[in-house]
């Protein structure tokens, strides 16, 4: 088998993951991996190829978290809270997964609510506070 070849598969694998887990992390790593390919396909050897794979994902992962970390925190006095009680701030909800556009869907009160990250921080999966509602978004914070 050619060391293309087996780049090919690393990257199909990647995209798989990706696909399955709705991360982006794995798209980027996978990106790599199909850097790595096309060098391999140009007779590049193999220690370089690892070198080319390892920086082309690594640096795609760092400007991805450099971008969430640049946008900072949603501003809350743009929310309007509209649609539920100011009762309904403070409740806590559980994430079970983020979407890579930084949306997650969450059960409230018996239905399914789209909810956004607030925060400069990347969004981690458990348990979440209600901080605004902005008509059919839940605006959360980690808890």
């Amino acid at each position: 088998m050619y060391e293309s070849t087996l780049w090919w598969v690393i990257m199909a694998f990647l995209v798989s993951l990706e696909l399955l887990t709705g991360s982006l992390h794995f798209l980027m790593l996978a990106a790599g991996a199909a850097a790595a390919g096309a060098a391999a396909s140009m007779g590049v050897p193999q220690s370089e190829q690892l070198l080319i794979a390892a920086a082309t994902g690594g640096l795609a992962v760092m400007a991805w978290h450099r971008r969430l970390l640049k946008r900072g925190a949603i501003d809350l006095d743009s929310y309007t809270t509209a649609g539920l009680s100011q009762l309904d701030l403070g409740e806590e909800v559980t994430v079970e997964r983020w979407s890579s556009r930084g949306t997650a869907l969450v059960n409230y009160r018996g239905a399914e609510w789209v909810a956004l990250h607030h925060g400069p921080f990347v969004p981690k999966v458990g348990a979440h506070r209600i901080m605004a509602i902005e008509t059919d978004h839940l605006v959360l914070e980690q808890a």
